[in-house]
């Protein structure tokens, strides 16, 4: 029935309007998981009513935070969502990344692991393999970019120290900060972890390129080479050795 349909329509207008003039006054405070949800999902679909569809993605993927990481197949195997809809959750996502990064870019790092895990913690999190990136930083210790270079399995990456040298190079790097993720949550370095950044703090050393930390993300939660001590240590290793070598 026409009149009918007009009436939902003004409706769901009349809610739509209701919730965006609630983040205008107050942004986010107050919000309902399900409602942020619908907001964005209406940025790509204005004139269709999202409210279920979103309560159906929350259901379905159990947080706010799962709903935003979800695959966009995935996503779309939700009631009422196609991918029109997806384009808000996406681009907000993605604007994020974007956000965070260019807040870092050129900014000092080297004194705090907290702040190199804040800014990678969001786009690592949530992912179902390993992925070891690297921080290329100038001599005020600014990041100059950031990279991934390496990925691998659901337990493993194959890092390569050549090819962090040659990036290095390009970038005409001072030093570099390492970061990789553990899918299981646990961050506690595993003895391929270990070695990986023996050898990487080694290899830099010889092309005299600091080596500042390795962190590894887990589940809100990180481990830092630098803050426990081992970074230290394998640099003093790799000079005593050369020091023997030097001196025979």
């Amino acid at each position: 029935m026409p009149e009918l349909d007009n009436r939902e329509k003004i409706s769901t207008e009349g809610h739509r309007q209701r919730l965006r003039e609630k983040f205008l006054k107050g942004g986010l405070a107050g919000f309902l998981d399900y409602e942020i949800v619908e907001l964005l999902l209406t940025l790509g679909t204005p004139r269709k009513d999202c409210r279920e569809a979103a309560r159906l993605a929350l259901k379905e993927f159990k947080t706010f935070r799962a709903v935003m990481e979800a695959d966009p197949l995935e996503l779309q195997k939700i009631k009422g969502i196609g991918p029109r809809n997806i384009f808000g959750l996406k681009l907000v996502h993605e604007v994020a990344r974007r956000y965070l990064k260019d807040c870092i870019i050129k900014r000092p790092v080297c004194k705090s692991s907290q702040e190199v895990f804040d800014y990678l913690y969001y786009n690592l999190r949530d992912l179902k393999i390993e992925v070891f990136k690297v921080l290329f930083l100038n001599t005020k210790n600014q990041i100059l970019e950031e990279k991934t270079l390496f990925e691998g399995t659901v337990d493993s990456s194959a890092v390569y120290p050549r090819e962090v040298i040659k990036q290095a190079l390009k970038y005409e790097a001072s030093s570099l900060i390492f970061v990789h993720n553990h899918p299981s949550g646990d961050p506690e370095p595993s003895n391929c972890d270990r070695e990986i950044t023996r050898d990487l703090v080694f290899a830099c050393s010889v092309m005299q390129i600091r080596v500042l930390d390795h962190i590894i993300i887990g589940n809100n939660c990180y481990f830092s080479f630098a803050d426990e001590g081992l970074i230290e240590k394998y640099q003093s290793h790799f000079y005593s050795v050369n020091f023997c070598r030097t001196s025979d």
